[in-house]
């Protein structure tokens, strides 16, 4: 079913088009904008309605219903993308060093990065005292 509303879904698009390009112009263009050709109307003269302005009402109307049609049906199909995704398990007490050996007892962050230990002074040989 999806792939019949598919297929329609692109004629009727390829459809629009074609009207919306094929219709002729209402004769205004840019001289109607600063109140030339005569007209008192904001958008030109009015026109009975012809074939082409049907057709165009008829495909944008399919067009739109088409649309939220299978935006509806694709939206039930398919849930999110992290529902698929497994939650990690968290990380085992073994793997963390214990804080007496050699560490400086700061916990590992969690998001896996390993922090560089802060630098120790170097300790400097002892003196003999002198007397």
């Amino acid at each position: 079913m999806t792939v019949l509303l598919v297929i329609l879904y692109v004629l009727v698009c390829i459809f629009l088009i074609l009207v919306v390009l094929l219709q002729q112009g209402k004769g205004a263009d840019l001289a109607g904008a600063f109140g030339g050709a005569g007209s008192q109307a904001s958008f030109g003269p009015r026109t009975s309605t012809n074939i082409m302005h049907r057709l165009t009402t008829v495909s944008f109307v399919l067009f739109v219903v088409l649309s939220l049609t299978l935006a509806i049906i694709s939206g039930k199909r398919y849930g999110s993308v992290m529902e698929k995704v497994a939650a990690s398990p968290p990380p085992a007490s073994s793997e963390q060093a214990p804080a007496g050996e050699g560490t400086t007892g700061l916990a590992a962050p969690p998001t896996g990065e390993v922090v560089p230990a802060p630098e120790q002074p170097a300790s400097q040989p002892e003196q003999p005292a002198s007397e």
